[in-house]
Parts: structure tokens; sequence; C-alpha cells
């Protein structure tokens, strides 16, 4: 098992995420509101875009309607700079339109202030 520390509890507050290095692949480490923290690969499955010049937004309810958007999961979802396309943070980064389709993650521990990231 391959494991690095990849940044500190500190370097994130929740709802925020942050680009950083495992290896050899660029990765992006993202914290819930809850506190929680995910690493996936930061390259949008589309056509490559580094996700963390994107944002960590929630997703649209079924009452959105054109200009009056109403918001559910804030803090979960990370949407791609480029195409919009959004990933559920807390699920594996499934794709919200086609949720077949993921990026490929890491998995994550956090030892006293450690976010370590391993495969």
């Amino acid at each position: 098992m391959t494991e690095q520390v990849v940044c500190k509890k500190s370097d994130l507050e929740p709802g925020q995420m942050i680009a950083t290095i495992f290896g050899k692949q660029s990765v992006l480490v993202c914290r819930t509101l809850d506190g929680e923290f995910y690493a996936y690969l930061n390259q949008c499955t589309h056509q490559g875009a580094p996700l963390d010049k994107g944002i960590i937004c929630g997703a649209t309810t079924d009452k959105s309607t054109p200009g009056d958007y109403h918001y559910c999961r804030e803090g979960e979802i990370v949407r791609c700079p480029w195409h919009g396309r959004e990933f559920d943070i807390k699920n594996e980064g499934k794709l919200l339109a086609t949720p077949n389709k993921k990026l490929p993650s890491f998995k994550v521990k956090v030892e006293n202030e450690d976010i370590i990231v391993y495969k």
C-alpha cells in the first residue's frame, strides 16, 4: 500500500478543496461541510480540466426554474470550471448527470493533523 501525507487539516476549512500531489498525480482533496475529507484525481472526466479551479457547491433541486435556482446538498458537489460538470463528493465522485461515470478516487485517513492519501 502506498500512502502519503498530502496536507494538514488546517489547510482546508469545511467546504473547501485543494490540489496536491500524490506520487506523480495531481489529487483534489475536498473537505465537506460536515468536516469529512475525500480525495479524487484532479482532472475532469470530460476533457481533463483541473477541478481545483472549479467550485464546491450544492445541487439544484426539482423546485428550480430557469433563473430561479434552489439548492440542496450544499458543500457536497464539485463543479468543473470548463463545462460545469458536477461530481458528488460524498458518493464516490459520481457524475450527477450520468451516475455510472465517476472520478478516480483515493482513500483518505486523518492522523492527528495530517491528511493521508493512499491506494
